[in-house]
């Protein structure tokens, strides 16, 4: 089957894709500057929210980083408040880990910084024919990232 000419090709979507959503990325990160949390810290600080108390180790295997890692970047949420450790109900070696309400009000904050300048742009520079698009585009981007 040849492909169509006027069509782009999955490799070209794929790169301007990347490119795209890497532009976006960094800008909703920079969105936030405040807080300065590193990109390990919020995502380690958003797994605990939304998975509730586990231990380092967990963490670590959950977000493909070595253990040593995340022990540090556990470590420095720790230090700042945003999690506490308690010992391990099931094994009293270990430790858990959990958000702590100054944690998940940081998250808030994040989250808050982040969709508001989305929100803003989008209503800045998009009328309703492209925010429909958006939607639509949202949802195939949904249905790759469960592949």
């Amino acid at each position: 089957m040849v492909a169509n000419p006027a069509e782009p090709g999955s490799e070209q979507i794929a790169a301007e894709l990347a490119a795209v959503l890497g532009r976006v990325a960094r800008r909703l990160r920079q969105a936030s500057p405040g807080l300065e949390l590193t990109h390990s810290q919020r995502s380690a600080l958003a797994l605990l929210e939304r998975e509730g108390p586990t231990t380092t180790a967990a963490l670590a295997r959950i977000e493909l980083v070595r253990p040593q890692s995340m022990r540090l970047t556990v470590g420095a949420l720790e230090q700042r408040g945003f999690v506490a450790r308690a010992p391990d109900p099931t094994d009293g070696r270990q430790s858990v880990m959990s958000v702590t309400d100054l944690g998940r009000r940081t998250l808030a904050a994040v989250r808050a910084d982040k969709q508001g300048w989305l929100a803003r742009a989008i209503g800045e520079e998009l009328d309703g024919a492209e925010r429909r698009t958006l939607v639509e585009a949202a949802a195939l981007l949904e249905r790759l990232a469960q592949r």
